[in-house]
């Protein structure tokens, strides 16, 4: 059985997608961009702002679901540029300084609403 998590504290999905899913034990957190929820309007910012905006959505949406960013598994970041790669890992860090989870780092040509980041990820949820 699925449940679909969502909270006003991330911004709301822009397409037929929940903001997350908890199913089993474990919360897919749907790809969250570098967006305000109180404005619901892509920040503009140096990457690496941009990138600690993602994060606060995706731990927005982790308490939401009765977890933590401690308890993130796996993320995956999608750059429309590498070379924002040491940027964003720095702003990444700061986030996770304790037994980072799994992750990949892929380019991608094109992200929506125009962003260069979109960060997905998988919590574990505490028993």
């Amino acid at each position: 059985m699925k449940t679909a998590i969502s909270t006003s504290h991330a911004p709301a999905a822009i397409g037929p997608y929940s903001q997350a899913i908890a199913c089993g034990g474990l919360v897919f957190i749907s790809g969250q961009l570098p967006i305000d929820p109180a404005t619901g309007k892509l920040i503009e910012a140096p990457i690496a702002d941009r990138t600690r905006q993602v994060l606060r959505n995706i731990e927005a949406i982790a308490r939401a679901a009765g977890g933590e960013l401690a308890g993130i598994a796996k993320t995956t970041i999608f750059l429309t540029d590498l070379a924002d790669f040491q940027a964003v890992n720095r702003a990444y860090g700061e986030f996770f300084p304790t037994a980072p989870p799994a992750r990949s780092t892929v380019q991608v040509v094109a992200l929506p609403l125009g962003s260069n980041i979109e960060i997905e990820a998988v919590l574990q949820l505490p028993s």
